[in-house]
């Protein structure tokens, strides 16, 4: 009997083209610039909806960014992932080039101030973590999201500081979870705030105000306005 042979896994770059959505303020330029990730099987017009409830963020230049990996539900909606266990090395390395893209297309496209804050949604937190880990950014907003170990492994830049949001009866994005979350990120050195809310896996309005205080105090401050990228 002839003994089978496994086959060789090579992966190789293929280009392919994301979707991202500008929601632009009614105030004059320059804005503010708020991105956002939606989270698994979410769309960016989702995560738009969500970031556009956030009290004060009508001032802001509003970004959502939708995952390079887009597939249908069963009610034929087109949403996205933003990686899988396969290949995930190279997703992350993809994925993060295609943010550093994302913004520098809204820059040359609108008239920003340097202050930057990313912000994730479940799955969609774990990409907001590697962008702000590098691209310099003035704040973090992470909701029923856990800290992804390459982040807390190394960062190009130091993490903003973070406001870290779980429900109650959120079964995925434990307790637990988020203690560990935060014992990891204490030991990079990491500032963060907590909101823990009545609630499952989902936006709050709890959580809106908390992320409202964080746009507000950055409006108020003038942004921590740091150089380059």
């Amino acid at each position: 009997m002839t003994e089978t042979v496994a086959p060789a896994i090579r992966t190789i770059e293929a280009r392919t083209h994301g979707r991202y959505l500008v929601q632009v303020p009614a105030t004059p330029s320059p804005w503010p610039l708020l991105a956002g990730f939606h989270g698994y099987s979410q769309s960016a017009a989702d995560h738009l909806e969500a970031l556009m409830t956030i009290p004060g963020s009508e001032e802001w230049l509003l970004v959502a960014v939708q995952a390079l990996h887009r597939y249908y539900t069963r009610n034929d909606k087109v949403v996205g992932s933003w990686m899988t266990r396969e290949d995930r090395e190279h997703a992350i390395a993809d994925n993060i080039d295609y943010v550093g893209r994302v913004l520098d297309r809204v820059r040359q496209e609108h008239q920003t101030r340097p202050t930057l804050v990313f912000a994730g949604f479940s799955q969609g937190g774990g990409m907001a973590y590697r962008a702000a880990a590098n691209y310099r950014a003035d704040a973090l907003i992470i909701l029923a999201a856990d800290a992804p170990p390459d982040v807390i492994a190394a960062q190009r830049v130091p993490l903003p500081p973070i406001l870290l949001g779980r429900g109650t009866r959120d079964d995925w994005y434990t307790e637990d979870k988020q203690a560990t979350d935060l014992a990891a990120l204490a030991r990079i050195g990491a500032h963060v705030e907590t909101c823990v809310f009545e609630g499952g896996h989902e936006w709050s309005d709890a959580f809106r105000a908390a992320a409202g205080q964080t746009l507000r105090s950055l409006l108020a401050s003038g942004g921590d306005v740091r150089p380059g990228r």
